[in-house]
């Protein structure tokens, strides 16, 4: 919305909260006021993305659960869901359960040992969370090379192959409204 569009609606409501405060106080409960919410980061200069790459696809978002047989129970027999088997992957530290939506996926993370990193998710979350939204990109080393130029953190310097045989890599949560933001070779 416009700040021309915000103060013209502002004092519209102005106006009709003035009209009304001599009609009475029940008067005023029918005057709609407008809702003005506004989002802020902490790069308040962020550009639109170059034309060479852009977002394809939400491919799935990834939560964290310090149980993933009850949290695969509880998709597969309570909501119904299409769920796989554990996939160990030894090289990221997880044990992931697959859940097909349909449209898109899930993924239940769950510490494959002690120095796995959804072990310090997890202390910080005791009953997990969403970890992670995954995100297909269709130019992933000019997504990189954009996103790096915008100071965007990432977890890694370079683009890692996930146990699927896709390039990803993590955008750090403190730059990305507190969720790692994974991007993924479409």
């Amino acid at each position: 919305m416009s700040e021309i569009a915000l103060v013209l609606m502002t004092e519209k409501a102005m106006a009709a909260a003035e009209t009304s405060s001599t009609l009475g106080y029940f008067s005023r409960l029918q005057i709609p006021l407008p809702a003005v919410r506004t989002f802020s980061m902490s790069h308040s200069s962020y550009k639109v993305c170059y034309p060479v790459w852009n977002l394809h696809q939400l491919n799935h978002v990834a939560i964290a659960v310090s149980d993933l047989e009850k949290a695969s129970t509880f998709y597969k027999n309570i909501l119904g869901a299409q769920v796989c088997e554990v996939v160990p992957i030894h090289e990221h530290g997880v044990s992931v359960v697959s859940v097909n939506l349909g449209n898109t996926d899930m993924e239940l993370l769950h510490p494959l040992g002690s120095s796995s990193p959804i072990v310090g998710f997890l202390q910080k979350n005791k009953a997990g969370g969403i970890h992670n939204v995954c995100i297909e990109v269709h130019n992933k080393v000019a997504a990189v090379t954009d996103l790096k130029s915008k100071k965007i953190h990432s977890l890694t310097e370079e683009v890692k192959i996930v146990a699927y045989g896709k390039l990803v890599i993590f955008l750090h949560s403190k730059d990305c409204g507190g969720v790692f933001v994974e991007l993924e070779q479409a």
